[in-house]
Formats: structure tokens, sequence, C-alpha cells
């Protein structure tokens, strides 16, 4: 790995962190500072793209070689886009409207060569299935996980698989957060090998 460029996560997500660790390349991360506000009309594949792309391009920009990793990930509740909670409030409305229903969350990722200026982006879906889960239950899952700073208030590598009936998608590990098949081919493409 010592002629590889280096590897930087444009994220603040210690979710992100810990996926990124399973491939054993050295990394490091850096907060992006961006506004994450959807633009009007923007659906969730394009917003969770172009937020993405640009965390991964506003770390590149401070820097003059390597390889940037950008990712974000909205859940959609009948085209309504769905983030992190702001309060415990929100947290119970958004598992309230889960309940019995399907979820379909979009995970953005895009890699950046800053020397090339090369960028690679996809979106990858995932769908998960709520069982019916009331109120009192809601409450236990929230204190026990406490999964304020989760889209859709969901933290499914913890008790929150709990509230799951079935998980559907190419790649479990889009449902945390960052899509490492996805990420694989992407690094691949750039010459990095991940059992070099």
């Amino acid at each position: 790995m010592s002629s590889a460029p280096p590897l930087v996560l444009a994220s603040s997500s210690p979710y992100r962190r810990e996926l990124l660790a399973r491939l054993d390349l050295p990394f490091e991360c850096r907060s992006p500072d961006i506004d994450e506000s959807p633009r009007p009309g923007e659906t969730p594949i394009q917003l969770v793209e172009r937020l993405a792309i640009a965390k991964a391009k506003a770390v590149a920009d401070d820097l003059s070689h390597g390889l940037v990793i950008g990712s974000d990930q909205v859940a959609d509740h009948d085209g309504v886009i769905v983030g992190k909670p702001a309060s415990h409030a929100e947290a119970v409305s958004q598992l309230q409207w889960a309940s019995g229903r399907t979820v379909r969350l979009y995970t953005g990722l895009a890699l950046i060569n800053v020397a090339s200026e090369v960028v690679q982006s996809t979106v990858e879906p995932f769908e998960v299935v709520f069982r019916e889960i009331d109120r009192e239950t809601i409450e236990r899952y929230l204190a026990h996980d406490r999964p304020y700073n989760c889209c859709g208030s969901l933290r499914a590598e913890g008790a929150g698989i709990s509230l799951l009936k079935s998980l559907r998608g190419d790649d479990p590990n889009a449902l945390i957060g960052l899509p490492l098949i996805r990420l694989c081919d992407m690094l691949a493409a750039q010459g990095v090998t991940i059992f070099a």
C-alpha cells in the first residue's frame, strides 16, 4: 500500500469510520463542512448522490493528492426525505411512521481522485421492513440505542435490528452508511488493491 495514494474519509460518522476500517487500508478522517439541505424538487436519490460528491469535494479541495470518499444517506418515507432526527419527539415520529412498513434507504457514495480529478459516484438502495412496533417499544429502543445520529432513527447494527422483519439489498454495509462492495469497485478502478 505504500505506493497507493492516501485515502481520506470525508465524514465524522463513527459508523462509516468503523466500516471503512474493515478493509484494513490506512486512512484518515476529515469532517466536511457543507450545507446538507435538500434543494426544491430534489429526489432522495439526487440528494444523496449530490451530497456524497459535495462532501468528498469539500475535503478534496484542501488536498494536493489522494483519494477522498464521501457518503450520505436518507430514508424515503413515501417520497418524503427523512434524515437524522432533530429531537426525541422526531425520532418517535419517524419510528411510528415506519411501524409495519417498508422503508427504502438510499446511500450515496463518491470517490474523488484529487490528482486526476476523476469522480466516481453511485447510489445504493436498501429496503428495511419494519415489524409493527408500539410506542412503549419505541421508547425502550430509543433509551437503549439512542439512535439520534442515525438516518430514520434506525441503528440496525445495534438493538434496532429487533424492530425489523427483513432486509433487502445487495450490500448490508449500505444499511449502516457506507456501501463497501461498491467502494471496493471504485478503489480498484483507481489501482487500490485491498490485499496488497
